[in-house]
């Protein structure tokens, strides 16, 4: 035979074995790969919003710029929430109190969008302050507060200016915009647990984003917000949102676009 042909038909030979070789090992590691797969259960699917502020299908709408139907007055929970609305806007009203969800909830994500006044007056605490309370376990500012104020060239002791654990937590940024534009609160909020005794199980630990940008990243919360004071934990359960009506001169604060996610 043709010692061109043989070592031809050597090569392909050894070529096929290589191959084969190859083959076999490659079949063995997706038989090991397989083995950390995970194929169920398939998470649920879910619409995203039209906008990256946009609600999602899964959404509770707490305000559409329509009505205050999911909310009611921090002083009495058959009272109306007294705050304005108009042109998809709600408005403080600092003559009625803050307003709390009819609706209770325990674990969630909230988005909502707030703006001070253009012509906003004031300064440190006094300039357009408010607060989202993330769990208001009780009458007045009882609960966990995400503070709301103005920051944009306006100093404030630091754990409490906007996007603090207010009194306990410092912001990791100050991303406030200019007053009159809206600006954005993305909020992760875990509740505390406590044992049967009332004792803390497990603390609470909130993550907020502001206008794009990590304020509080998994932040532990070291209990119940205080204007003098530690913070302390008291046993609750499931309990509605409050939005601050904090009675400064330098208000009205303005809010659209709230929805939440139950976690």
């Amino acid at each position: 035979m043709n010692k061109k042909i043989v070592a031809m038909l050597i090569a392909a030979l050894s070529f096929s074995l290589l191959f084969a070789q190859k083959s076999k090992t490659d079949s063995l590691r997706e038989v090991e790969a397989a083995k950390t797969e995970v194929w169920a259960p398939e998470p649920p699917v879910i619409t995203p919003g039209n906008s990256p502020q946009g609600a999602p299908a899964d959404a509770i709408i707490l305000f559409d710029g329509k009505n205050l139907d999911q909310w009611r007055s921090e002083k009495d929970s058959m009272m109306a929430a007294g705050w304005d609305v108009f042109n998809g806007i709600m408005t403080v009203n600092k003559k009625n109190a803050g307003i709390v969800t009819k609706k209770r909830f325990t674990d969630y994500q909230v988005h909502l969008e707030w703006r001070v006044p253009e012509n906003i007056t004031g300064k440190g605490q006094g300039r357009g302050n408010s607060g989202i309370f993330l769990a208001n376990t009780g009458a007045g500012d009882e609960g966990y507060e995400i503070q709301i104020l103005d920051n944009y060239n306006n100093k404030t002791y630091v754990n409490g200016q906007a996007g603090s654990v207010y009194k306990q937590t410092i912001p990791l940024a100050n991303a406030c915009k200019k007053p009159g534009e809206w600006q954005t609160y993305d909020i992760i909020w875990t509740a505390p647990r406590f044992n049967e005794d009332g004792s803390l199980k497990t603390a609470a630990y909130v993550t907020v984003v502001h206008n794009g940008v990590l304020l509080q990243n998994h932040t532990e919360i070291k209990g119940e917000t205080v204007w003098i004071g530690k913070p302390f934990y008291k046993a609750h359960g499931p309990s509605p949102i409050k939005l601050q009506a904090h009675g400064d001169p330098s208000e009205p604060l303005s809010f659209r676009n709230i929805w939440l996610r139950p976690l």
